[in-house]
């Protein structure tokens, strides 16, 4: 009854704030009338197709907009007037700030400015000749406005040509015009005619002609010559345009300054050192970089015609090789009377100003990591650029943390020490191949290795020696790679507590995941990431990981199953990430996302290790769900050692979605709602888990003997919740309260669930993160 008496009054109250922002007639001032908003009548004469389109672009054009209405009333006029009185109170300040509007009174509208408007963009849009009017309509308090138009049928395009002069530039138009983009019978609009004067000025700038501008070029349409409104194109230059515009500039000379100092050389070029490498001049005061280097690393030869986006690449490759904060390519123009011949010359000066050759950074971080452990770290790094003069940085790094299982719950007692050491030789180029191989950007060349410590409170220690050999590379503005073919890690288990013994003795599973102590394979990443692009509305990422391993140990090992007395993993393991962002506004994301991955020992193996298999809730997962607390399938310990639950619940196969809507609150700091679904099966027969902790109904596997468990669906777990992040450019501190809806390892008929007012035992989860999920 108390719920129901609180349901009550919280609608009846906001039914009744509603009536009163219905009467805000009140408030208007005298003499002025509140504007309620324009229709827009259309009429067509002759034959006018996509209608629905014009008319959308029409009404666009309608200013300016009323206020916004909500079920035949305008609560956020509402609040901004009440707001305005003496003494608003703090709630009505609050609204006002919060969803308050100002009035739009008919004093602001001009209506024979929006019939001109309306004119000018049929004209735009080849409606030539049509006609607008306007009829207002007046109440007591309030004003409207019907607009009408009579759209006339539009010219259409019959031919498109240029109008050639004896300047070369017109031999590069007619080529370029054939690529375009305009047809027979194509509508006249003047923004598609922009785009395609737009997109000959590329094109000419990439074929030498270093002073074009679309500006410079016009089109003229005649229509002259047909009686059924068409209309022929012709493209010419302008008159009397400056005659160096329209030839094509060669690069006459190149010259490299590879250790510019910004504030100006302190030598005289007469004693700075001068190396020549195919036709280009490297001067420097030392020997700061290999000529014959830094040359690959040009796309542009001395003979070769201006390329704008060839100079834009060559400016981003130099850029990339993290010894320079400073890349700038100018050219100066050599020949400017062209009283003689039909072409000009440029000088190209690359000037390069280095960073820093030595840093030392030392971080305190608030680390969170996905298996839900946060805690303290410090992190220092020692860098040293251009190590060898050939743009090489040596990375090293020693980190150490304390960490501790906010997020969940039982196990939240459990802790861990880690620290390491960290080396990473970077080489700004693909061993063995040459830069010139690869255009867009210069791939990276990385040889790391490493030593890694880690102490599990009451459980064990971990120590670990890593190294990896493998490439990074952009194949354009979207797309990147990392390819690893040599990924070593070997692992050690000591310090093993008794508590941490009975668990591997209870679950051989566990333990022969932790038994294969290499790790030897080859590691592949593939990423297409649009969500930089600020220009795209829908962005997507798409990102898929390969690991293999062990293949190489099954051909060498004699078929012991070990190399150097260990034993070794063999398995093939894939996932992918697809997320789909849909931008509403400035700040309003709907975000949706798609997790897939799946691993499978093989050989040498039974079982993936035990750090290569999935888990399924957490921070950065179903977050109604505790850390480890979901999976496989239907599985549900009951014992009360949450410690034995928190390394049970894995899998070789992981299945997520996920869906969020992120939008402002104020300032800094953001708001969200999502809902997460997903959880960890095993494709196979694993006896060790059949056990007391599990219950009657429960089944964790979704292959057996080859057969696919069609129930898998409901084992699905699922949450909801909300969220606030405070988000200061781009850092990003998480908090997300979620409960579960739908929880597999309750019995089949209770498993659904009402989230935050669940009967079954479900609580709320509080996850603490840094940055966003996905």
């Amino acid at each position: 009854m108390k719920t129901f008496i609180k349901t009550y009054l919280l609608y009846g109250g906001l039914a009744a704030l509603l009536f009163h922002s219905c009467s805000i007639k009140k408030f208007i001032p005298e003499g002025e009338r509140l504007y309620t908003g324009a229709e827009l009548t259309l009429d067509t004469i002759g034959n006018v197709t996509e209608l629905k389109d014009v008319e959308s672009e029409l009404i666009n054009l309608i200013e300016p907009n009323p206020n916004t209405t909500f079920l035949g009333m305008k609560p956020a006029l509402y609040f901004h007037y009440k707001a305005q009185r003496k003494k608003p109170g703090f709630m009505y300040k609050f609204l006002n700030k919060s969803f308050g509007e100002e009035p739009v009174y008919f004093s602001e509208v001009n209506p024979q400015q929006v019939e001109e408007l309306l004119l000018n963009r049929l004209d735009n849009n080849g409606f030539f000749y049509s006609r607008s009017s306007s009829e207002t309509l007046l109440k007591e308090k309030f004003a409207s406005v019907n607009y009408s138009a009579t759209v006339q049928e539009p010219y259409t395009l019959e031919n498109y040509e240029v109008d050639r002069d004896s300047l070369p530039i017109y031999n590069e138009l007619l080529d370029l015009i054939k690529e375009t983009p305009l047809s027979q019978n194509d509508r006249f609009d003047l923004d598609l005619l922009k785009a395609e004067r737009e997109r000959l000025d590329h094109g000419l700038k990439q074929r030498g002609y270093y002073n074009s501008h679309a500006n410079l070029m016009i089109f003229e349409a005649d229509t002259n010559q047909y009686k059924n409104r068409k209309f022929d194109l012709f493209l010419r230059l302008k008159k009397n345009v400056p005659k160096k515009t329209a030839i094509p500039y060669t690069i006459d000379s190149i010259t490299v300054y590879p250790n510019y100092s910004i504030e100006g050389d302190t030598l005289p070029l007469s004693k700075q050192n001068r190396t020549t490498v195919n036709g280009t001049d490297f001067i420097q005061n030392e020997y700061y970089f290999k000529p014959k280097l830094l040359e690959t690393y040009l796309l542009f030869k001395e003979g070769d015609l201006y390329n704008a986006n060839t100079s834009k690449i060559t400016s981003s490759r130099l850029s990339s090789l993290g010894s320079y904060k400073y890349v700038n390519i100018q050219y100066t123009e050599l020949d400017t009377t062209l009283t003689d011949g039909d072409g000009g010359s440029l000088a190209a000066d690359i000037y390069l100003a280095p960073l820093t050759k030595r840093s030392l950074r030392a971080e305190i971080q608030a680390v969170t990591k996905s298996n839900g452990f946060t805690g303290p770290g410090l992190l220092l790094t020692y860098n040293n650029r251009n190590l060898f003069k050939g743009g090489e940085t040596l990375s090293l790094s020693t980190h150490f943390s304390y960490e501790s299982q906010l997020t969940s719950g039982s196990n939240s007692s459990l802790s861990s020490i880690a620290w390491g050491v960290k080396g990473d030789l970077i080489f700004p180029r693909s061993i063995p191949f040459s830069p010139e191989n690869f255009r867009y950007s210069v791939p990276k060349t990385k040889i790391s290795a490493g030593v890694d410590f880690l102490k599990r409170s009451q459980l064990f220690t971990l120590s670990s020696i890593n190294g990896s050999f493998g490439y990074t590379w952009k194949e354009n503005r979207y797309v990147f790679h990392q390819l690893d073919p040599i990924s070593i890690n070997y692992t050690r288990l000591s310090n093993v507590t008794d508590e941490f013994q009975q668990i591997l003795d209870d679950n051989p599973f566990l333990r022969r995941s932790f038994d294969q102590r290499f790790i030897a394979g080859l590691l592949y990443t593939f990423t297409y990431d649009e969500v930089s692009d600020l220009g795209k509305d829908y962005p997507i990422f798409f990102s898929t990981n390969i690991d293999l391993a062990g293949n190489f140990f099954s051909l060498i090992d004699g078929g012991s199953g070990t190399i150097f007395g260990s034993e070794y993993a063999q398995y093939a393991k894939m996932d992918a990430d697809f997320r789909f962002y849909l931008r509403m506004g400035k700040e309003q994301t709907l975000v949706s996302r798609v997790y897939a991955g799946w691993g499978i020992p093989y050989g040498n193996s039974e079982t993936l290790p035990f750090v290569k298999q999935f888990f399924s809730g957490g921070p950065y997962s179903v977050r109604a769900f505790n850390i480890r607390s979901l999976g496989p399938g239907n599985f549900n310990a009951t014992s009360e050692d949450s410690t034995t639950d928190y390394f049970d619940r894995s899998g070789n196969l992981k299945l997520e979605a996920n869906i969020e809507y992120r939008f402002p609150i104020f300032s800094y700091l953001k708001g969200a709602f999502f809902v997460d679904a997903g959880n960890v099966w095993l494709t196979g027969n694993y006896e060790d888990l059949e056990n007391d902790q599990q219950t009657s109904n429960s089944s964790n596997t979704l292959f057996t003997d080859g057969k696919f468990e069609s129930d898998w669906l409901n084992e699905v777990a699922a949450g909801f919740g909300f969220g606030l992040r405070v988000d200061i450019q781009n850092f990003v501190i998480r908090f997300d309260l979620a409960s579960p809806f739908r929880v597999p390892y309750q019995p089949k008929n209770d498993r659904w669930n009402v989230p935050f007012f669940g009967n079954n035992g479900n609580k709320a989860t509080l996850n603490f993160a840094i940055g966003y999920p996905f």
